[in-house]
Order: C-alpha cells, then sequence, then structure tokens
C-alpha cells in the first residue's frame, strides 16, 4: 500500500479507529474515509484529525454510505457493539453490519480485507457481544474473502472510553472504588498502540492471512490493573472490596436505569470466567514492537493530547 491509498474503517470512531488513525495520519496516510453512527465520536474524530473524511451512517441499514466503497483499497471491519442489555442491537451492530459489508467488499471488488474479532469468541462467557461477535466472525469466515481476523483481548489506551479509560475517570470522581470479590481475575490486557500496529503491518502485507489470537503479554490480576491505574493518574481514591453478589445488585439497579451503561453484569460475569487466551509471538509474526503494562498505563494516561480526549458512550 502506498500513502494516497484508500482505507476504509466502519465503525472507525471507536477506541482502535481513533488510535489507529492517529497513527496512520502521524506515518503520512492521507486517504482516510471513517463511517460510523456515533455523531458525538465522528465530531470529536474529525476535530483531532480534520483532514479524514467521516460519514454518519448507520451500518446494518443499506444506504448512500456505501458508495463509499467503490475503489477502497482495504476495508478495516471496526463496527461492533461491545456493552448493552438489549440483544438487539448487538444482532444490528454485530451481525446486520457485517453482512452489508461483506457485501460490498464483493460486490466492489475490494482487494484486501482485516476483520477485528475478538478474543471472546473463545471465551467461556456466554453473553451478548461474545454470542454475537462469534457469529460475525463465522461470516466472515464463511464469505470466502481471505483475510487475517485479528482477536484481541480487552484493550486500553488514548480515548478508551468504556474499560481503563472510564474506570480512570470514576476513580477521580468517587472516594471509594469498590472491586468485586477478590478482584484477583486473570486479566491479559492489550495496548490499542500495540495492536494498531499489527493492523497496519496486515496494510502492508497481503500475505498474512488467517486467524491470529492477539493477547496481552502479561497476565495480570485484575485489582493490580485497578492499582497501577490509581498510581499513575495519581488518583486519591480508596480501593475497597465488596462482596461479588453486592456488586451484582448494584450493577443490576444501574442497568435499570441507564440503557446503555458503562459496565454491565454480564460483563461482571465474563470477568470473573477464568479465561485465559493464548499468547502468540506476535511482535515476531508482524513485526512489531511490544509495549511493557506500565508503560502503556504512563502513555495512555499522560499523553499531552489524546489523555485529555473523551469519546460518548
Amino acid at each position: 500500500m502506498n500513502l494516497n491509498s484508500k482505507i476504509l474503517l466502519p465503525g472507525g470512531a471507536g477506541l482502535v479507529g481513533q488510535n489507529l488513525i492517529a497513527r496512520l495520519i502521524k506515518k503520512g496516510y492521507k486517504n482516510i474515509v471513517v463511517i460510523d453512527k456515533h455523531q458525538a465520536n465522528l465530531n470529536i474524530l474529525k476535530k483531532i484529525q480534520p483532514t479524514i473524511n467521516t460519514v454518519y451512517a448507520d451500518l446494518a441499514i443499506a444506504g448512500d454510505w456505501q458508495k463509499h466503497f467503490a475503489s477502497a483499497d482495504v476495508v478495516v471491519m471496526l463496527q461492533a457493539q461491545i456493552g448493552g442489555n438489549d440483544i438487539q442491537d448487538f444482532i444490528r451492530n454485530n451481525i446486520d453490519s457485517t453482512r452489508i459489508i461483506l457485501e460490498q467488499i464483493k460486490i466492489n471488488k475490494i482487494p484486501r480485507l482485516i476483520h477485528i474479532s475478538s478474543s471472546v469468541v473463545m471465551s467461556m462467557a456466554d453473553d451478548f457481544y461474545t454470542q454475537t461477535k462469534k457469529t460475525q466472525e463465522q461470516m466472515v469466515l464463511e464469505s470466502g474473502i481471505l483475510c487475517p481476523i485479528l482477536r484481541p483481548t480487552l484493550m486500553f489506551g488514548w480515548f478508551d472510553r468504556k474499560h481503563l479509560g472510564w474506570l480512570s475517570r470514576f476513580m477521580k470522581k468517587s472516594p471509594v472504588f469498590p472491586i468485586p470479590g477478590h478482584g484477583q481475575y486473570i486479566r491479559q490486557p492489550l495496548y490499542v498502540g500495540d495492536f494498531c500496529n499489527i493492523i497496519i503491518s496486515c496494510l502492508n502485507s497481503h500475505t498474512v492471512n488467517g486467524t491470529f489470537n492477539i493477547s496481552g503479554h502479561e497476565k495480570i490480576d485484575y485489582i493490580d490493573i485497578i492499582q497501577e491505574i490509581k498510581r499513575t493518574t495519581k488518583a486519591k481514591t480508596i480501593i475497597t472490596r465488596i462482596p461479588y453478589r453486592f456488586f451484582y445488585a448494584l450493577l443490576w439497579t444501574w442497568g435499570v436505569f441507564d440503557r446503555n451503561p458503562p459496565f454491565t453484569t454480564q460483563q461482571l460475569a465474563a470477568l470473573i470466567a477464568k479465561d485465559e487466551f493464548e499468547i502468540i509471538n506476535w511482535p515476531k509474526i508482524f513485526d512489531v514492537s511490544y509495549t511493557p503494562f506500565s508503560r502503556a498505563v504512563e502513555e495512555t494516561f499522560n499523553h499531552p493530547i489524546y489523555s485529555k480526549v473523551e469519546l460518548e458512550f
């Protein structure tokens, strides 16, 4: 690919898209098109990166946005419903949108697809996100389109609105930070900066295809992640453990009043599911560097510009 290649990013206004675009722009790529239905986050993206083309559209509904697939050199499929309590949102954003996008890739004979799947397809969890991401990945496999399928674990970094980013903001606002149960739930957080470098590697190599489990290389207890965020952000909150059932009840009550809560009972169940994911040598496979967790947290919360940007839910 050259710097003028047309890069199409469905769902590109979220965590991965915003980080990927920042790195593509830095490398000199000029022809980037983002299609997303979150107007507020599109506006944030356009303000930060004014040279890119943003398109407001619902990818689950066929429409004028499909014309942007014409002459595209690569599609990085990023759209995803991550949280929420309504299964129809997951079906629309993870399955219906994928069906239309795959059709457009075939119709327009786009030479390169990179699909962003998730480690949850290998998880013991059984929630709406897991169910629909499994279906989505199967749709890509059955499409016959040769492509890399990347399965990242929990990601964090600049523009993180739902995971570690939300936790850090909660720390700053609340005098007490509750931890469910003992808090010793193994996580393998993946720095989104590293993941974006993997995507860029796939952009520039059409020979890398197949399914890849992209896990964080460090296995860290959830409570230790929280402690590291507190240290880095200099938050004054008191970290305290509370019984799992009480924590669950608090989330359930929150979900009654908030249609799209930042953390749900299903995600809590996934947290304690004792999943441990395969660690492959992705730095060697994709010729990228690995960022140690502590340094990645430092970069995430102390960047002079990007660490101050908050996306909306």
